[in-house]
């Protein structure tokens, strides 16, 4: 199956639409690209119900499913050493349940991954496994290894199918600047990060990102997360063409965004797909995410950056190599996600990628882009490159 880092053909994408309403007809009755593997170990069912029968001193564990507020207000109460009695405990309700201090979370994702990288051992030699399920086992054992690797933070981990995974670059408790990065299709947990193209992969676009936010800023305590955890379209197909996992994706953003520790300004960095999905979640994003920065976008599911519903500034900038310009940017019966986001009438303010080179080199490191990005995540809009020869997308910004 082709990747949305390959060039698709426009004729497919035509295909796709004028098949759009079979498509979704299919989507809503079941039927999914998505590949789902067995994990062995506690189901998420377990968990809860564990959760749900423990005690604190007599005293019942937060609903899981309750406001983030709640939750932060209970582990405050309870204090350090409970909490992390709790984190050994229920690492997988611990480490995905926002509200719980992130060290808390970090410590509860640690012990997830070393039991799944246990379960994944076991498995490898497993006789009656096919070759093609020993190469995936393997593949998970070296992700998860990864991941356990001193000084790594795992804000998010969940093992289940195609996994999801979240990762906190710098001190999210004391940052003054947090900077979210939503990526697009085929995102999982063995895409997370790569050796070959490293900056495509989440992990390498937040690694770029960060280390460019302090060059732009030395001074500036800065936070950037590389946010895996939705269930993201694989390659090019009816689900990358349709919104239904932006949709539950947006619940998750949201979810995060209203959770995240302190009271700093956010800016989110939706790449692809995941501008479909910045685009759902807009309306409902926390007044403290002041900037959505959206790269190489088929569309953000709405006719005008007015009609988004935020009050966060929106940011567009699409590379002259990027596949992405030749996808129909329009809707039909569900197909398809809206006007270009870089298009004049749809009132985005409208950045340079200069050197990104095609639809995956947005983070590239020693790109405008890149610089652009940084720029917005330290707040120095004075310092932004706009795609025109004016700083016509500085306008009413103050300072810039």
């Amino acid at each position: 199956m082709p990747s949305f880092d390959s060039s698709p053909t426009l004729s497919v994408w035509r295909i796709l639409l004028a098949l759009g309403v079979v498509f979704v007809l299919l989507a809503t009755t079941g039927w999914t690209t998505i590949r789902h593997q067995r994990t062995p170990g506690e189901t998420r069912e377990q968990a809860l119900a564990a959760w749900a029968h423990d005690r604190i001193g007599g005293r019942a564990l937060p609903d899981p499913k309750g406001p983030a507020r709640a939750i932060a207000a209970f582990f405050a109460a309870i204090g350090p050493a409970q909490g992390a009695r709790l984190a050994d405990a229920h690492p997988f309700v611990m480490g995905n349940l926002n509200g719980v201090p992130v060290t808390l979370r970090y410590r509860a994702n640690r012990r997830s991954l070393s039991r799944a990288l246990a379960a994944e051992r076991g498995r490898v030699d497993d006789p009656r496994l096919t070759a093609d399920g020993r190469h995936e086992a393997l593949r998970r054992v070296h992700r998860f290894t990864s991941l356990m690797s001193p000084g790594r933070q795992i804000l998010a981990f969940d093992p289940r199918g195609a996994g999801r995974t979240a990762e906190v670059l710098g001190d999210l408790d004391r940052a003054r600047r947090v900077s979210v990065i939503v990526p697009g299709v085929d995102t999982n947990l063995l895409t997370f990060q790569k050796s070959a193209r490293r900056f495509s992969a989440p992990a390498g676009m937040a690694a770029s990102l960060y280390a460019a936010e302090h060059r732009a800023d030395p001074e500036a305590r800065t936070a950037v997360i590389a946010w895996a955890d939705y269930t993201a379209p694989v390659g090019v197909g009816i689900e990358a063409a349709i919104g239904r996992l932006a949709e539950s994706g947006a619940v998750r953003l949201v979810g995060l965004t209203d959770a995240l520790p302190g009271d700093a300004p956010v800016s989110l960095f939706c790449h692809s797909y995941g501008s479909v999905l910045c685009g759902v979640a807009a309306p409902r994003l926390p007044a403290r995410v002041t900037d959505v920065v959206v790269a190489g976008s088929p569309g953000m599911r709405a006719e005008r950056a007015a009609d988004l519903g935020t009050s966060a500034r929106i940011w567009a900038m699409r590379d002259a190599d990027d596949w992405i310009a030749d996808v129909p940017h329009m809707e039909l019966g569900g197909v398809g996600h809206g006007t270009d986001p870089v298009a004049p009438e749809f009132g985005a303010r409208l950045l340079s990628a200069a050197g990104a080179s095609g639809h995956a080199g947005y983070f590239e490191p020693d790109t405008t882009s890149v610089e652009n990005f940084a720029a917005i995540g330290v707040g120095a809009y004075a310092d932004l490159t706009c795609a025109g020869a004016d700083s016509a997308c500085l306008g009413g910004i103050s300072g810039a």
